[in-house]
């Protein structure tokens, strides 16, 4: 039908392989373990996944990214060329999982990357091998967790498309109202303007006795006499705010040095009470 909106994928749950060698060959993994810079690896990826716009494409950047770093990965722990490309593939296929929706799968997600990893950790033929160690289980667990699924929502956020709702309602008997153009856009925003400043205008106005509307009258300005009495005023409230400010200063500075002449007083009779009290002792020991 004409004018009906894209169908958006619905989440769903993925069934977990084996993937040893789904999407890089032998020949690609022994090409990939000769080179050492991370540009050579990048543009070999590039190469092989279609992404040689990655250094214009923001897209293509981090997807090349994704994976460059996870080969990255494979090589500081000494990954078997089997045991990098199965890590690849469930790196790649835990991430285009995320991304067929645009809606929340996160938990659905997670789930099928612990049975990939599980096809992969365990030795029950046709369904998984053992391909990882317990260890190597562990490394690859928390490296996912703490590299992609940590950062879910920001590859959602640039590989799925915005969801907005749009309404309609359509009634039996009644003709769809067309689009309104630009211009009639405009036309009604005007309308509306001038709406509301009439309905302001009502507002500032005020009736009379025989209940016609008289709008208030303007504010007359001030004459020079006005002004300069004005300037005056607030001069002379000026110079007695600045006598009260030096008034409460000073008030404040003879209640401090008061309180000051106290505790010195206090500290004086306390020294010489205590010395009252072990010249006494002194004397009755000396009897």
């Amino acid at each position: 039908m004409p004018g009906e909106a894209p169908k958006i994928p619905q989440p769903r749950q993925h069934k977990a392989k084996v993937c040893i060698w789904d999407d890089l060959t032998v020949n690609q993994m022994d090409i990939l373990e000769k080179v050492v810079t991370s540009e050579d690896i990048k543009s070999i990826l590039s190469e092989i996944f279609g992404l040689q716009d990655y250094t214009e494409n923001p897209r293509s950047a981090i997807l090349i990214d994704l994976y460059f770093y996870t080969i990255q990965f494979a090589k500081d722990h000494g990954f078997t060329k089997e045991q990098t490309a199965s890590f690849f593939s469930i790196v790649k296929k835990t991430h285009e999982m995320l991304v067929e929706s645009p809606f929340g799968n996160v938990e659905m997600c997670y789930s099928y990357f612990k049975e990939l990893v599980l096809c992969h950790a365990v030795k029950r033929p046709p369904w998984s091998v053992n391909l990882f160690s317990p260890d190597q289980i562990k490394l690859i667990t928390e490296y996912v967790v703490n590299t992609y699924f940590r950062h879910h929502k920001l590859y959602k956020y640039v590989f799925t498309p915005l969801v907005r709702l749009d309404l309609a309602m359509t009634y039996e008997g009644v003709p769809d109202t067309p689009p309104p153009s630009e211009v009639a856009a405009d036309e009604e925003m005007k309308e509306d303007g001038e709406a509301e400043a009439g309905a302001m205008a009502e507002e500032g106005a005020e009736k009379n006795e025989d209940g016609e509307v008289t709008q208030p009258e303007p504010v007359k300005e001030e004459t020079a006499a006005q002004k300069e009495l004005r300037k005056l005023i607030q001069q002379q409230i000026s110079e007695e705010i600045e006598k009260l400010k030096i008034s409460v200063e000073e008030q404040i500075k003879s209640n401090d040095e008061a309180l000051q002449k106290k505790l010195l007083s206090v500290d004086g009779r306390v020294g010489s009470g205590q010395g009252k009290r072990a010249g006494s002792r002194q004397g009755k020991k000396g009897k």
